[in-house]
């Protein structure tokens, strides 16, 4: 069985131990390499091509969020795991941004960030349930959003749900069989329906929705 490739980036030694760890002892998992700042990651992560990389916010020198941002331009088929205390809306939307595609709290069950790389591995995006359960706070209190949800055809939820889940427009053309200025057009029309103006709030309203899940 082909295993993922996982590096962690952690700079507390103990934790970072502790992670590798956890991952080796996955069957479908491997722990390839270690990183104790973000310099360090964005190296060995040239040097190793993992497939996913577990990336600690706060660390010395180059943080993690900096050296997610400049990972994904040298290699952008690398998913990242952002790892982190903070579960504040600004920290989730700097992550997305950067383009991480999975974010786990520290002080969640060790389960969460399991299934966060095989989410990720898998081409979905993966967000802490105690992550989640703010963003419905709040979408909930603009319970407007949820009922024009039956403006939206079917093609431009599916649309939406790719795009929340990660894919890029050529992936989702694709994926439907479609032309990448078809998919921007369902795009445009879905985003100008619900009021979004980021992918960010694109993947807010998904979690809101329930249409991203766990692995």
């Amino acid at each position: 069985m082909t295993k993922i490739q996982i590096l962690v980036a952690e700079d507390h030694q103990t934790v970072r131990e502790g992670l590798v760890m956890l991952i080796n002892r996955e069957p479908d998992m491997e722990a390839v390499g270690e990183a104790a700042d973000g310099l360090q990651a964005i190296t060995r992560a040239k040097e190793l091509r993992p497939q996913v990389i577990v990336m600690d916010l706060s660390m010395p020198g180059m943080s993690g969020l900096n050296a997610t941002r400049k990972l994904k331009q040298l290699i952008p088929e690398i998913q990242v795991v952002a790892l982190t205390r903070h579960k504040e809306g600004g920290y989730l939307q700097e992550c997305l941004q950067a383009g991480a595609t999975g974010y786990v709290l520290k002080q969640s069950p060790s389960e969460e960030l399991v299934r966060a790389i095989r989410a990720v591995v898998h081409g979905k995006s993966y967000l802490d349930p105690a992550v989640t359960t703010e963003v419905v706070k709040k979408y909930s209190s603009r319970a407007s959003k949820g009922e024009q949800t039956d403006s939206l055809s079917s093609r431009e939820e599916e649309v939406l749900r790719f795009i929340a889940a990660g894919h890029s427009n050529k992936e989702i053309a694709v994926r439907l069989n479609i032309s990448v200025k078809t998919v921007e057009a369902h795009k445009a029309n879905s985003i100008r329906k619900l009021g979004l103006k980021s992918r960010i709030e694109i993947v807010e309203y998904a979690l809101f929705r329930g249409w991203l899940k766990s692995a």
